[in-house]
């Protein structure tokens, strides 16, 4: 399987809300990323399989696969162990942040993300681009 070169960083957003992805996707593209999107962590897995991802977004409470399982998936992988991620939620206790970095995330948000949280981060985390 051959790649076309990458001018864009890509993100993938994973959340179950399809209003949420739509907001956070905008979010994104607007500071020069390509998206791609997936509902559960299942999915993600699956979507994320031929992909060089650059960045995870995802919520914490999802069916099927929730994000701190699909995390934890994550980061026992190949291909998205050293990926930076962005935990989104509504749970606002000190202890749900914790329990997104025990599961491997990097930062940890409270839904829905605001631009001027989402921005510095994504300015602090964009790659150099990847084929």
């Amino acid at each position: 399987m051959t790649h076309e070169p990458k001018t864009r960083p890509l993100a993938m957003i994973v959340d179950d809300a399809t209003t949420v992805r739509m907001y956070h996707r905008k979010l994104v593209e607007d500071c020069g990323w390509d998206v791609i999107e997936a509902e559960n962590g299942m999915e993600a897995l699956e979507r994320a399989a031929g992909q060089v991802v650059d960045l995870l977004l995802v919520d914490v409470n999802m069916p099927v696969m929730d994000g701190y399982s699909f995390l934890r998936a994550a980061r026992a992988s190949a291909d998205l162990a050293a990926v930076p991620c962005v935990m989104i939620s509504t749970e606002a206790q000190l202890s749900d942040a914790d329990k997104a970095f025990v599961s491997g995330g990097n930062h940890y948000l409270i839904k829905p993300a605001r631009p001027e949280q989402l921005r510095p981060i994504l300015a602090l985390l964009t790659p150099e681009v990847r084929t």
